[in-house]
């Protein structure tokens, strides 16, 4: 038996299932619809019943199923009511867990070498998705410090990271979606890779023509242009004075690994944190001070540093803009947070809550930092 999603059908899947299926009669355990929902936030692009029409049809296949479980071992029951003498993976799909569920009933595991098909290249459903989907920008630390009224009363900076789109983040949850849907009309599916802050301010500036109201914050724009995590230094202006990047593959790992989201709510309509303003020096520093701090533990890779940043920024909003967490959010993150070195929320009025915690909850999504392309 082997079990996946199998969304986006290519070479690499075929390759996989050929070798699989050369060590014995082959069954294949899809994931279900609403199980793929559960996990990665979103429905896959094909239902389970065109998936397991697609997968049947492959000669190397002798039977294609929808899983009849849940979560992460979603192919268990089945595992055993098909009497399953191996379980096969390939690298990526390795997990403990899969090893000591086979374990516990006496099924053999074997792990495959991932090796694309004769003449074609290495491919995944994800990175296939990722050519197709703009991504989605996370703020860490630092929030508000993009606006001249705030980094006026002191420089400081903040933090953003470019996510992949794994996952479908909800709309009003501060995850920069309605700059993402106008990124769209501008460059289509597929973000640019030249010209990165150039790009970005064409973005910025068609969000806010003359005459805007509000004028939106920079780091929607640099966050969903500039692949990887990013520092934005801010002094009084609407655009960062400087800015600095982390793109190695380890140090995205590693803040994967700490960084988690909760969805805990979406914004109410018609709510305005500005209403109520403390517009104090002190306290600004404070905010900026939180993005320098959350920058120097992603580069020493400081779990419990970071963790802390994102509490100082959190309290600084709270203080500078009073109305940005009601204290419903705040009591719904003292309870999510008790393992956390820290936390905040993506933004203001709810959203998801950002835990910094070695400890993944089981609701947080599968985040993913989207990094340069090779």
């Amino acid at each position: 038996m082997v079990s996946g999603c199998f969304d986006l059908l290519h070479a690499g899947h075929v390759a996989f299932l050929e070798e699989a299926a050369s060590l014995g009669e082959l069954t294949v355990c899809l994931g279900a619809d609403a199980n793929i929902v559960r996990l990665k936030g979103r429905p896959p692009l094909f239902s389970e019943a065109e998936r397991c029409y697609l997968i049947e049809r492959l000669s190397c296949v002798h039977r294609a199923k929808v899983a009849s479980g849940s979560g992460m071992l979603d192919f268990e029951p089945d595992l055993l009511s098909e009497k399953t003498d191996l379980f096969v993976v390939n690298e990526d799909g390795h997990t403990p867990g899969k090893e000591a569920l086979c374990e516990k009933h006496g099924v053999e595991y074997r792990v495959l070498k991932r090796i694309p098909a004769k003449n074609f290249p290495a491919r995944s459903s994800t990175d296939s998705k990722q050519r197709s989907e703009l991504p989605f920008r996370v703020c860490l630390a630092g929030g508000w410090m993009d606006q001249p009224w705030v980094s006026s009363l002191a420089p400081g900076s903040v933090v953003v990271a470019r996510l992949e789109a794994n996952v479908s983040y909800r709309d009003r949850c501060g995850m920069a979606t309605s700059s993402r849907k106008l990124a769209k009309r501008l460059w289509g599916q597929v973000a640019p890779v030249n010209d990165l802050e150039t790009e970005a301010k064409l973005l910025f500036g068609a969000e806010n023509p003359p005459g805007s109201q509000y004028v939106s914050g920079s780091q929607d724009a640099l966050g969903l242009t500039l692949p990887g995590i990013s520092k934005l230094s801010y002094n009084g202006g609407y655009w960062p004075e400087k800015i600095e990047r982390i793109t190695d593959p380890e140090t995205a790992q590693w803040l994967e690994s700490v960084l988690h989201l909760v969805h805990v709510g979406d914004r109410p309509d018609r709510y305005n944190p500005l209403l109520e303003q403390n517009p104090d020096p002190a306290i600004a520093q404070r905010l900026g001070l939180s993005g320098d701090a959350a920058w120097q533990a992603i580069l020493e890779r400081n779990a419990s540093a970071l963790g802390q940043a994102l509490n100082e920024t959190l309290e600084s909003w709270s203080q500078l803009l009073p109305l940005t967490v009601n204290p419903p959010l705040m009591a719904t993150r003292d309870e999510l947070s008790k393992d956390a070195y820290g936390s905040c929320y993506s933004g203001c009025g709810g959203g998801y809550l950002m835990l910094i915690s070695d400890i993944k909850p089981e609701q947080a999504v599968n985040l993913k930092i989207n990094l340069p392309t090779l």
